[in-house]
């Protein structure tokens, strides 16, 4: 039987918080045709390179300096103790675990040789996201696969699909969170990074169910295997069972939007001021879409975010942190990579 091994993969971080690095990471990351799926190229590149770029890149900047920490990006630095952790759990079974990120570094292209070096012929390709997006999940596994076939390598893939409803992902979650729960609050905010919604019909292969079927994210319809709202509202409702949610006091937001065309709603910036309004003066934020805390959950939420929502009247603003390396989610890597070897599906039922 071939030698077996694990690749997470992440999305990545700038190699510093400094200009130059946040401007060749950007770059890598919005020229992505799965991320800005419009223009093509040339039209892209000119676009991302020309007008995006110069407009945020010293925000960018600023903004990863708030999180940088002594280990480095707060996303690669977690994910490398995750895989640490992983394969030291994984050691009885001679199964190495391997990290890669889709932008930056260590590159895909770069770990793919050194995998297929070990002497690895058969992969457990796992990716940190658990909703299906073209601009996450998706651009992930065709990365994986595009750059094995560029580089030749005798390499075979068992990819672990979405885990949104996962109950080991969804208990991992509520465990997480229970601490906070535990406390007096007056609303939880579950926070998702957004999307456009042309994301959205463009991944319904019947065309004819995302926003054009009433309540589509709660209608069945085999086009919730694509659908990232849909896989958050599934997330979300799971997670209020099991933790026993008030209906009253939850909801859901989409954060990190782009551009001027109509992404998910409501947005996470604008609930914030709402809810502060609205009296809601405890306020704990979950953000699911993310294993790792990151930019977007770093400096996006728990620092603008509570700035927002206390300059609006809000009292106490706490975010929860993400999975990281909590022990139940590192339990779902392992259970998950078990069973791939046991023979059986790497993935939730």
């Amino acid at each position: 039987m071939a030698k077996r091994a694990v690749l997470l993969v992440n999305l990545g971080s700038p190699d510093s918080p400094d200009v130059p690095d946040v401007r060749r990471y950007l770059a890598e990351f919005l020229c992505d045709e799965r991320v800005i799926d419009r223009p093509g190229e040339p039209w892209r590149s000119l676009l991302v390179n020309r007008i995006i770029i110069p407009r945020r890149v010293k925000n960018s900047a600023h903004a990863y300096a708030k999180v940088w920490t002594e280990d480095g990006s707060p996303l690669v630095a977690t994910s490398m103790r995750v895989q640490q952790r992983l394969a030291a759990a994984l050691m009885p079974d001679d199964v190495p675990v391997f990290l890669a990120m889709r932008y930056g570094t260590p590159s895909v292209a770069t770990v793919l040789p050194v995998i297929a070096a070990a002497g690895v012929g058969e992969v457990l390709l796992f990716p940190q996201y658990p909703h299906y997006a073209m601009s996450s999940y998706e651009t992930v596994v065709e990365k994986v696969y595009a750059e094995s076939r560029r580089l030749g390598l005798p390499l075979r893939f068992t990819t672990v699909q979405p885990f949104f409803e996962d109950a080991d992902y969804v208990a991992s979650l509520v465990e997480s969170a229970w601490p906070m729960l535990a406390q007096p609050y007056d609303h939880l905010l579950f926070s998702y990074h957004g999307l456009p919604e042309r994301h959205m019909k463009k991944a319904d292969s019947s065309r004819a169910h995302c926003f054009t079927v009433p309540d589509c994210c709660t209608t069945c319809s085999p086009a919730h295997a694509t659908c990232y709202r849909a896989q958050t509202v599934r997330t979300t409702a799971a997670f209020a069972r099991l933790a026993g949610l008030d209906p009253a006091k939850f909801s859901i937001s989409y954060q990190s939007r782009l551009g001027n065309e109509p992404w998910l709603t409501p947005y996470t910036d604008q609930e914030f001021v709402r809810l502060a309004q609205a009296g809601r003066k405890k306020l704990l934020v979950i953000t699911p879409a993310f294993t790792a805390d990151c930019l977007e959950t770093l400096e996006e939420i728990r620092m603008a975010g509570q700035e927002t929502f206390i300059a609006a009247g809000g009292a106490t603003f706490t975010h929860i942190p993400c999975l990281n390396e909590h022990p139940a989610f590192l339990a779902l890597l392992l259970a998950r990579t078990r069973a791939w070897l046991a023979g059986g599906a790497p993935a939730p039922a």
